[in-house]
């Protein structure tokens, strides 16, 4: 791989990594916010029953935020730091985005086809392979 070539992957595996991570971030903070807001509600309110409903909603709620932005924000911090397991879980996130119209697909797009460029698997395979198999 060339050296301006690898320059090109470098920056734009940078910015799939940093965009990953900043549309992860909001829903991340929203499941707190809302985790806080809800089950903290129920508590104010002192009543057993209501404290149970809000936890559980809570709860789910802050959940599902997580579970569905969580990947992503793994996969950009995985991506910044070039583990080698980021290229495949990216790939596999890109995809999963493709379905978030319209920004997720754009994000989607971009990651798929940059991630599945014969430089990006060579940029990602570690080194020590790399002597074994040369």
């Amino acid at each position: 791989m060339g050296m301006e070539s690898m320059n090109q992957l470098d920056k734009h595996i940078n910015v799939i990594s940093i965009l990953h991570i900043v549309f992860s971030a909001p829903p991340l903070l929203a499941a707190l916010i809302v985790f806080v807001a809800v089950a903290g509600g129920g508590l104010l309110s002192g009543e057993v029953n209501v404290i149970a409903i809000t936890s559980l909603v809570a709860i789910s709620v802050s959940g599902l935020l997580i579970i569905l932005s969580l990947p992503g924000f793994i996969v950009g911090i995985g991506l910044l730091k070039r583990q080698a397991w980021a290229r495949i879980a990216g790939l596999i996130v890109g995809f999963l985005e493709l379905m978030a119209i319209p920004f997720g697909t754009v994000l989607g797009i971009y990651t798929v086809i940059i991630l599945m460029k014969d430089e990006s698997e060579e940029y990602f395979t570690p080194k020590k392979q790399l002597k074994k198999a040369g």
